[in-house]
């Protein structure tokens, strides 16, 4: 009778860890599926980036780290120009007037044109949840095939070089 036991604990720890493997494989390669409104331009969708390594930067233009944000996002959007790589900041605030949390398209125009980026729109949070972002700022990395790559990117060294920190993870995507 213990044997019987032991067998079905063993069976049942083997098929936990089989199923936590494929979930984890499935989520790092799980395709992007979206459409973000562009504040200048046409909307830009998941299908449309395939063929290319896409950087959405997440976050709000009312949070300190931002600006660093945008800074090393137009760097790193130098850096990697040429390389097949197109760097977007998605916007997460309400495009409600009564939101505690609103910006206005002029606002992010300003912002846009400031550091040289594409700003698009994501104002009910849609697109990052389902990309998996839980906090801000934060990183989803999109490979050619428009799939996910790894867990999205929060907590960055804000003094450090965005171009050097994703360098590692852009690199194995080109």
């Amino acid at each position: 009778m213990h044997t019987r036991i032991r067998k079905a604990i063993v069976a049942g720890v083997v098929l936990t860890m089989i199923t936590a493997t494929q979930i984890a494989v499935l989520s790092q390669n799980r395709a992007a599926d979206f459409s973000l409104r562009a504040i200048d331009g046409p909307a830009i969708t998941a299908e449309g980036l395939r063929g290319e390594v896409v950087v959405l930067a997440f976050g709000a233009s009312w949070l300190p780290l931002t600006r660093t944000q945008m800074e090393g996002l137009k760097k790193l959007a130098d850096q990697y120009a040429s390389r097949g790589v197109a760097v977007y900041w998605v916007s997460t605030e309400s495009e409600s007037p009564k939101s505690k949390n609103y910006a206005s398209d002029d606002q992010l125009r300003e912002l846009a044109r400031k550091y040289k980026m594409t700003v698009l729109r994501d104002p009910d949070g849609a697109v990052s949840k389902r990309l998996g972002v839980d906090q801000l700022p934060s990183i989803v990395l999109l490979d050619k095939q428009g799939n996910v790559s790894g867990e999205p990117i929060g907590g960055m060294d804000p003094n450090a070089s965005l171009a050097t920190q994703l360098a590692p993870r852009l690199d194995k995507l080109l």
